[in-house]
């Protein structure tokens, strides 16, 4: 799962429309109405709000509206009532952090899309998000894990 800090712009299609399921999923953990994901990291951040669900509400809308202006359909309905309108901090690092990870991703996923946000100066970040001095997120997983071992 990964909940973006950078804003939905900079994503391709694919991305948008990952973001979109996986926010949709942690909008479902949040509200304990799953069991698997439950302690994933990412959600840290929204766990830390005074209403978690309303946090990812307003997540999720920014990322419809996004969708809107490329003219996708995602079904907002799925989206929970109410929406937190209070900024969420984020570190620095962290935006930076995952500005490279895209970059990784788009390389080889979509290469004009890379080449794009290659000329852009800063990244933005997501509007749910007010960007504060800092390293990386501490629940951010920056070591690539081992794969199990079958015995």
């Amino acid at each position: 799962m990964r909940v973006w800090t950078l804003h939905p712009k900079h994503l391709d299609p694919k991305g948008l429309v990952a973001l979109w399921r996986e926010a949709l999923l942690a909008q479902k953990v949040l509200r304990g109405a799953t069991r698997g994901y439950r302690h994933h990291p990412q959600l840290a951040r929204f766990r830390a709000r005074r209403d978690p669900v309303a946090a990812i509400a307003a997540y999720l809308r920014a990322v419809a509206d996004e969708a809107r202006r490329r003219g996708y359909g995602f079904d907002e309905g799925k989206i929970a009532a109410g929406g937190g309108r209070a900024k969420i901090p984020a570190t620095r690092g962290q935006l930076l952090y995952e500005w490279q990870h895209l970059l990784r991703k788009l390389r080889q996923r979509d290469p004009a899309k890379h080449r794009e946000l290659l000329k852009a100066r800063e990244p933005a970040a997501h509007p749910l998000f007010r960007i504060v001095p800092g390293k990386i997120e501490p629940w951010e997983i920056t070591k690539p894990r081992k794969a199990k071992q079958n015995p």
